[in-house]
């Protein structure tokens, strides 16, 4: 069931929102350098969380009985590592590597939710283009989030742009929902047909957040039972933003004021 926000909630969602926005524009920029780990990066990130009174909503995040609950303020995926990588010291980071960097916070009892992916040092063409098309193809997403369009039509905007490149779209994780909870109907494919699924309308919050491989969509899931890496080993990236509907047209909840 979707659960349509009052303006009220929007403005506290957008604060949680705000955190990450800060976070991932004026913390990590000056972290994210060859030599760092991904478990310092994680407690860099924690801290500010906690600093502005929030907290992390993915440590500790339990979905059940087989898999463990999540134990990081992060996820942080790097290189073929599509999402949910976790943060550990024996992983440094190296010239040419690119690392996606996912997090929540809850504020006030309401969820933020979005994700970036950075370059460190100098990389290459390809992961530059990969990049460059993963970021566009999540403002894409949102532009086709407005009322009078479906769920189908963000899928389908987002595939027909990502695809054109030659590059492909994970299948197995979706945009979804958020609120009081971090993960809320409806589910947001970044694949799909054009006119299918729920309406868009006023009071959504959603998250568009696409996956974009360099080859095969397909992912495996390591042993550790979070993290999932592309299938043939080839690069990954994500972004991700959190946003409203107001007045029939999407409005961006992950920037800052």
């Amino acid at each position: 069931m979707i659960i349509y926000k009052t303006l009220d909630e929007i403005k506290k969602i957008k604060k949680a929102n705000e955190i990450i926005a800060r976070l991932f524009e004026d913390v990590l920029p000056k972290y994210v350098k060859a030599g760092i780990s991904t478990y310092e990066l994680d407690q860099i990130a924690e801290d500010y969380i906690r600093s502005q009174g929030a907290i992390p909503g993915t440590k500790g995040y339990d979905i059940g009985s087989p898999y463990p609950p999540y134990p990081a303020a992060t996820c942080i995926s790097v290189n073929e590592v599509v999402v949910h990588g976790i943060p550990s010291k024996k992983q440094i980071l190296k010239e040419g590597d690119i690392l996606t960097i996912d997090t929540v916070t809850v504020l006030d009892g309401y969820f933020g939710d979005s994700a970036i992916t950075y370059a460190v040092g100098e990389i290459d063409e390809t992961s530059k283009k990969l990049m460059e098309v993963t970021e566009k193809a999540r403002a894409i997403g949102i532009e086709a989030a407005h009322a009078g369009n479906r769920i189908g039509d963000i899928g389908h905007a987002i595939q027909e742009y990502v695809e054109s490149f030659g590059f492909s779209l994970v299948r197995d994780f979706a945009g979804h929902g958020v609120g009081k909870e971090m993960h809320e109907d409806p589910i947001i494919p970044n694949y799909g047909k054009a006119g299918t699924g729920a309406k868009i309308e006023d009071g959504m919050v959603i998250t568009v957040e696409p996956m974009v491989n360099v080859g095969t969509y397909k992912v495996k899931i390591l042993p550790d039972m979070w993290t999932a890496v592309t299938k043939d080993g080839k690069r990954s990236a994500q972004y991700e933003h959190s946003f409203a509907i107001i007045d029939g047209k999407p409005v961006i909840l992950s920037v800052r004021d």
